[in-house]
């Protein structure tokens, strides 16, 4: 077997459709305040912690978006998955006080000729029930193949190469400071050793460590909002994005955007975040109240 030819893994098919239990969080205006400045926000209601901003919506479900993976796919490959997309659908922002519940299930996998991805679905409520906001992650397990295609993939967002006809309607130049990494772990709850270990990130084949997927599609949600939606995160109805390569500290970034098009009140956006030549974060799209 080359190393280009993907190991045949059977997946378990009960574990689809299982919610996972409840996991529940508190939301504080300090907690919105720490992860804006550790996404480098620059709008001053998520700075002050009124009113989170996009990604933090990451935070509260954490604990439980992870969970359904293990009932589908075997422990012996978990160490091979990837964050491959993530796709946010909001009901409303998340606010100070907000006492959430989250629960998440595997919805379907797709095999495809250089791996195998599993769906999550992810609902976040308030205790009283009021759906918050619902979020599609897309794993990646690299090399893996699971002989077959079950259930739902996440909704499509891919990008129309056609837009590069036109010229963006914004570039918003972007850094990753060296120390964001070690200030967007706690901020997150994200303890991956990968992000904060350099001995471990080399030990895995990597330069050095890495910065945070989610981090990034941080940057480019504030890099939206900004230059098409007012700053006002209450008006965004949906963001997704395909973690296409990886981000190190000290890399500049830039986050181009596109307008697509107007429908019944909101209007989409196809973004994407680059490094140089590189796309770092693609199929970027973005759906916004007029």
């Amino acid at each position: 077997m080359t190393e280009t030819t993907p190991r045949l893994v059977e997946f378990d098919d009960s574990g689809l459709e299982t919610w996972c239990d409840d996991e529940r969080f508190e939301v504080t205006g300090e907690r919105i305040a720490e992860y804006a400045a550790a996404t480098n926000d620059p709008i001053e209601a998520h700075l002050t912690g009124k009113v989170a901003s996009p990604v933090f919506a990451i935070v509260p479900v954490f604990e439980a978006m992870m969970m359904p993976v293990i009932d589908v796919a075997p422990m012996d490959v978990f160490g091979r998955v990837v964050h491959g997309e993530q796709d946010f659908h909001f009901h409303r922002a998340i606010q100070p006080g907000d006492q959430l519940v989250s629960r998440a299930k595997a919805v379907g996998y797709t095999s495809r000729s250089n791996g195998t991805t599993i769906t999550i679905l992810i609902e976040c409520r308030t205790e009283a029930g009021e759906l918050v906001n619902e979020q599609y992650l897309t794993a990646f397990f690299r090399g893996i193949d699971a002989g077959k295609t079950v259930g739902e993939a996440a909704p499509a967002h891919k990008f129309d190469e056609a837009l590069r006809q036109q010229d963006p309607v914004a570039v918003v130049p972007q850094h990753v400071d060296l120390d964001q990494t070690y200030r967007y772990a706690p901020a997150s709850g994200d303890p991956v050793p990968l992000h904060l270990d350099e001995q471990v990130a080399k030990d895995a084949g990597l330069p050095g460590i890495i910065a945070h997927g989610l981090c990034t599609q941080a940057f480019a949600s504030w890099a939206v909002l900004t230059e098409v939606a007012g700053s006002d995160v209450n008006r965004l109805e949906r963001f997704a994005v395909r973690f296409a390569k990886m981000v190190f500290p000290g890399d500049d970034l830039e986050t181009r955007i596109w307008k697509v098009g107007s429908a019944d009140g909101v209007t989409t956006y196809a973004f994407e975040t680059v490094r140089g030549a590189d796309v770092v974060l693609s199929d970027g799209l973005a759906e916004i109240a007029d």
